[in-house]
């Protein structure tokens, strides 16, 4: 169980850095969670409908996907371990390097939680705001920024 968990994990990583929203939803379980771990304003609780939206939006945020190089991935029982880290870059030309340290646990084969660990500094001043315009253009449907 524990080899087929890590490839969940790795298509889970994959899905999310391509933006690719069904791929991703297919590896969590109805009521999977996700727990940004720190004292950002990214940090928090989100259900699956908000993992799968931002996953979505990442799509037009990052359209180089995240990039990841994977450095550690360990699993042992229902965990799963995924050190990683991302080298995007962003829509308007920003690089975006950070640092990841995912800890997933599974349930019948598939994601039920997940806990995130990386720099929220970096991504309440970089991702935060272009996912606010993400919103602003969604909510006026012209996929321009508001004025």
């Amino acid at each position: 169980m524990s080899e087929a968990n890590k490839q969940l994990a790795l298509e889970f990583l994959d899905a999310m850095s391509a933006g690719d929203p069904e791929r991703f939803a297919a590896c969590l379980t109805d009521d999977a969670i996700t727990k940004t771990r720190g004292f950002g304003k990214v940090c928090g609780e989100r259900d699956k409908a908000t993992m799968v939206a931002t996953v979505a939006a990442f799509r037009e945020m990052v359209p180089t996907g995240f990039r990841p190089e994977i450095l550690s991935l360990f699993a042992e029982g229902d965990k799963v371990l995924l050190e990683f880290e991302g080298n995007g870059v962003l829509r308007n030309g920003t690089p975006y390097p950070n640092h990841y340290a995912f800890i997933f646990t599974f349930r019948e084969g598939k994601i039920c939680q997940l806990n995130e660990y990386f720099c929220t500094v970096q991504a309440d001043n970089v991702i935060l705001p272009l996912l606010a315009a993400e919103s602003g253009e969604m909510a006026h449907g012209t996929g321009e920024k508001p004025d």
